[in-house]
């Protein structure tokens, strides 16, 4: 049987190894989505979808974001990212994952538009299935 609540194509940045096994182990359990797509910094995130951007590809459905990575963390990422004209996304769900609990990134956070939610890791089953929940 074909899980309807399920997206296309998942796409992780977080640098964190172990956390990336968890998560991808959580999300091929509950048949979360079809690919998943991984990026370790916010710069190799930021020029491969910039690319598939400017390609007219398909962006991932749902993009889980780490604030604290090397190289570029999130808030550099959304601030990049939210400069990209995107026209050929219907829409893409964005939401930060973060082990920081500070009452100031989640405010940070709800000012970014693209970004639908603020999830503390670690990540659990509830919490990827309310994201499809919210997707659906």
């Amino acid at each position: 049987m074909e899980n309807k609540n399920r997206v296309e194509r998942a796409c992780i940045i977080d640098d964190d190894p172990i956390f990336l096994y968890g998560i991808k182990r959580i999300m091929n359990e509950i048949d979360f989505c079809d690919e998943i797509i991984v990026y370790e910094n916010g710069e190799g995130a930021l020029n491969e979808l910039g690319s598939m951007i400017h390609e007219g590809k398909k962006l991932p459905d749902v993009i889980l974001l780490d604030l604290d990575m090397p190289v570029m963390d999130g808030w550099v990422f959304l601030d990049e990212f939210v400069k990209i004209s995107n026209h050929n996304q219907d829409h893409l769900s964005l939401f930060i994952l973060s082990s920081s609990i500070h009452p100031g990134d989640i405010e940070k956070a709800k000012n970014y538009p693209i970004v639908d939610d603020f999830i503390s890791k670690p990540v659990t089953i509830t919490d990827l299935k309310h994201i499809l929940k919210e997707l659906a």
